[in-house]
């Protein structure tokens, strides 16, 4: 009998170095490397007259394209497509739509950005101090909440002091990046001052920013505490609201070349688990809303370069939805850009696991990994050493830093 092999190959380094482990000669592995991939792309709400010229185009290359029932006879407004095809396919049809009417040239340039997109091995990441090489292995941000009312933690470090000497702890655990708080952001949470919020976090970043020589982050939406943080040492500014709450925040991150994470969010914490959490496409929202706000950041003349994007757990989604987003989390690799999660000590975790938030390490450190293998270049945890640990693991299996 014949033994049989489902081989996976989810990359182009995978697909190479099995053609190497079966010693294919040198013009073999070129000729028969782009056939190894198959990417499936979905597009949505396109006119189905395009459709058409797609599926056939689509066709002609040898690969295919689904669409819905009724496209052709054009007695559907609209439809969603997905690609079917290889790489090679794939550009040998992007550069065949150039010239073809409907808007499909624009079609054609997005093509060919997502296959330089899902290819990147490596990000170069340029924050106000330094130039971070991310994907030799994923990076720990430690969270550092000086507030009264974090989810996980409320006031245990709102005191100056203890909130220094945390940081200064999770350093020594392991973290690459330190995430400093002085707003919740939990479900329900109502937003503070400006002044209250320089208070608490500006002394803990100017004391800590003396002491350790590892990328400090403001978790703020407010331009003024943003501007103060980056002075007292910080390089990075965590905006939930992607730019949207201060209309002064990307001229602070233009003008201090700050690192800026984008992250996906419905309303305000104040209102965003109690509004609509229904999402007629999750990932379509999601990427349609980062692709915007990374547009919106690059008019402001922030460079790519600085940008990192969040999906955000938690933030206006269901338990299902952020399940969801860990599972399929590659989708955020056409954005080209690196991408942070969230999970630690979620709810969404809690409502498998059981517990209190400080409870919950096991099921992080799980979601963790699965972050991990399935594209996060940064994860934010509370927990350091364990999910240092656990993070190494999952490079290890994923391959990262061989």
């Amino acid at each position: 009998m014949w033994f049989l092999r489902d081989l996976q190959v989810n990359s182009p380094s995978a697909a190479l170095a099995v053609l190497n482990e079966i010693k294919v000669d040198a013009c073999g592995i070129e000729a028969m490397l782009p056939k190894m991939g198959h990417l499936n792309i979905r597009m949505e709400g396109l006119p189905c007259r395009a459709a058409n010229v797609i599926k056939q185009e689509m066709l002609a290359v040898g690969g295919d394209a689904a669409v819905a029932r009724g496209t052709v006879a054009c007695s559907i407004p609209a439809t969603d497509v997905i690609l079917m095809g290889t790489p090679k396919q794939l550009r040998r049809f992007s550069e065949k739509i150039t010239r073809q009417p409907f808007g499909l040239s624009l079609l054609a340039a997005s093509v060919a950005r997502f296959l330089e997109n899902i290819d990147k091995q490596s990000h170069l990441l340029k924050t106000a101090r330094r130039d971070i090489m991310l994907g030799e292995r994923t990076l720990i941000m430690g969270i550092v909440n000086v507030t009264p009312d974090s989810f996980s933690d409320g006031g245990r470090y709102l005191a100056t002091d203890r909130a220094i000497e945390h940081a200064l702890r999770l350093v020594d655990e392991g973290a690459d990046i330190l995430d400093f708080g002085g707003e919740s952001s939990r479900p329900g949470a109502l937003p503070v001052s400006p002044e209250e919020e320089l208070a608490r976090v500006v002394p803990v970043i100017e004391a800590v920013a003396r002491q350790v020589d590892i990328p400090l982050s403001v978790d703020t939406t407010k331009a003024a505490v943003a501007r103060a943080a980056l002075a007292a040492g910080a390089e990075i500014v965590n905006d939930i609201s992607s730019l949207r709450f201060d209309d002064q925040m990307p001229a602070v991150i233009a003008g201090t070349g700050a690192a800026i994470v984008l992250m996906h969010m419905r309303g305000t914490p104040k209102d965003m688990q109690t509004g609509d959490l229904n999402y007629a496409s999750l990932w379509g929202e999601i990427l349609r809303f980062l692709v915007e706000r990374i547009a919106a950041a690059q008019k402001d003349s922030i460079d790519e370069r600085q940008v990192v994007v969040d999906p955000g757990l938690g933030f206006g989604k269901s338990a299902e939805d952020n399940l969801k987003i860990m599972r399929e989390l590659r989708e955020c690799r056409v954005l080209g850009v690196p991408v942070l999660v969230g999970p630690s000590r979620k709810a969404f975790i809690g409502r498998i696991t059981g517990g209190m938030p400080a409870e919950r390490s096991e099921g992080t450190a799980a979601a963790v990994t699965a972050a991990i293998m399935n594209g996060a270049d940064i994860v934010r945890v509370h927990d350091v050493e364990i999910m240092k640990k656990a993070a190494a693991v999952a490079d290890a299996i994923k391959g990262k830093g061989q």
